[in-house]
């Protein structure tokens, strides 16, 4: 049987009044979505008309997009297997630029993998020549004789756009000139250096860092080239968070104790702030986003401090532990303790620092500022969320990468619940640093690709 309802069905009727009057406009609760309400009011019997007869509308209050070009133009890339350059690298290829990559070798997993990304050519080869001497007295020697020119002008050839970060694989110095005077040759339109400072320049009484002043001594000759220096721009990066490991390296060993709790032992002083970077996170696409705003934004010798955290060493530690699930304390010891065979540069760089945060011992307040500026240092991170915004902080690193890196370096802890026994990776350092042999990092290279040379590096 159909249901029937019991209330009466009416008709409505529209009174006299009501037909004379004008209609009332239409009230919106929520504000339209379109960008003018004008659209609301067309008649929509033709739909071709809403699109022909009406102009596009702006308003005012939206911000302008910033200028995203097409991907159409070629970077030249130094170093390609660091981890600024490899970060760099796998985000331009992505989104569809041509790279040309110097790298010294193919061996290793990042080699590897940035040889077999689109859009990327590769260059083997080191950018200066090595020629072994022929004299008794240093025989088996080698001895750098010249830059490899034709190497960087092949770098450079066909490429609109470079980013530059040397290392100490050779005369810094030299191969960053000359890598300097060959973008003014091919006429780049816009150069990316990744520089740090001269502490002593800043304060006498503060020791240079060599591996720093030497990039300092390149920026301030980029400065000196007309042509060079309007189109330049120059990156600091802060501390690394892929720096931590739980192997014995320096400074940044997160050793682990027996109640499976972690222990970071450096010469910071624990209460003064230093800033932080995920390298291999955050230094592409911040770089990319600099070439997009172009020399317009960024040019004219900018520097940008690139670091989005500021933690004391404390703070990172309790940071760190947050992410990573366990106990992080601090211990602060003037002393680095080096415990394997480390590169000569890297060994000096470490007698520096030892000797600069030596200053801030009684008081964090004197300890130098790690960008040597305090302009640069209080920019900290604001300068940085106006290049990229979408970095990944101490916190997430621990928690989501931090157990992978340590895995891939032939860790089990993050397996453990007892007592962590030394493992293998450990042990082959251990075996080698007894036998007195100079290739450690080489020979534990297969079981530690994370720390191959040029982790110390780039």
């Amino acid at each position: 049987m159909p249901f029937a309802s019991a209330l009466p069905i009416r008709s409505h009727i529209t009174t006299h009044h009501q037909r004379q009057a004008d209609p009332s406009p239409r009230q919106l609760k929520h504000r339209s979505c379109h960008s003018s309400t004008e659209l609301l009011c067309l008649p929509m019997t033709n739909s071709a008309s809403l699109h022909t007869n009406v102009p596009p509308m702006t308003t005012p209050e939206r911000p302008s997009k910033r200028p995203v070009p097409t991907p159409s133009k070629t970077i030249a890339v130094v170093n390609s297997s660091g981890r600024q350059a490899a970060s760099f690298i796998r985000v331009a290829s992505a989104v569809g630029y041509r790279v040309r990559a110097q790298l010294r070798n193919l061996n290793g997993i990042i080699a590897t993998e940035i040889s077999c990304l689109p859009n990327v050519t590769v260059l083997v080869g080191d950018l200066y020549i090595q020629k072994s001497s022929d004299t008794p007295e240093t025989a088996g020697e080698s001895s750098i004789t010249d830059i490899n020119y034709e190497l960087i002008r092949e770098l450079y050839r066909g490429a609109q756009l470079a980013f530059i970060n040397t290392t100490f694989w050779g005369d810094e110095v030299s191969i960053g000139k000359a890598l300097a005077d060959e973008a003014v040759a091919a006429k780049v339109e816009h150069y990316i250096y990744s520089s740090m400072p001269d502490h002593a320049a800043h304060n006498p009484s503060w020791p240079s860092l060599p591996l720093w002043s030497s990039k300092a001594m390149i920026e301030d000759y980029i400065l000196t080239l007309p042509y060079l220096s309007t189109r330049a721009t120059f990156i600091y990066t802060g501390i690394y968070n892929n720096n931590f490991t739980s192997l014995p390296y320096p400074l940044f060993c997160m050793a682990i104790q027996p109640d499976n709790s972690f222990e970071w032992t450096a010469p910071f002083h624990p209460d003064a702030p230093l800033p932080w970077l995920d390298a291999e996170h955050d230094v592409g696409p911040a770089v990319l986003q600099i070439f997009k705003d172009g020399v317009s934004r960024w040019g004219c010798g900018e520097r940008i401090a690139l670091a989005y955290e500021v933690l004391s060493p404390r703070e990172a530690c309790r940071v760190f532990s947050m992410g990573v699930g366990r106990p992080v304390r601090y211990m602060h010891d003037p002393k680095i303790e080096v415990k394997v065979h480390i590169p000569n540069g890297y060994r000096e760089q470490l007698l520096a620092l030892e000797k600069m945060y030596g200053l801030g011992t009684a008081d964090p307040k004197s300890q130098p500022f790690y960008f040597g500026s305090e302009f640069l240092e209080k920019s900290c991170p604001n300068q940085a969320m106006e290049v990229w915004e979408g970095y990944r902080g101490l916190e997430e690193y621990a928690r989501e990468v931090f157990p992978l890196e340590e895995s891939a370096n032939g860790l089990t802890w993050m397996n453990d619940e007892q007592v962590v026994p030394l493992n293998q990776a450990e042990e082959k350092i251990r075996i080698a640093m007894e036998d007195g042999k100079d290739e450690v990092l080489t020979a534990a290279s297969e079981s530690m690709p994370a720390r191959r040379e040029e982790g110390w590096l780039a």
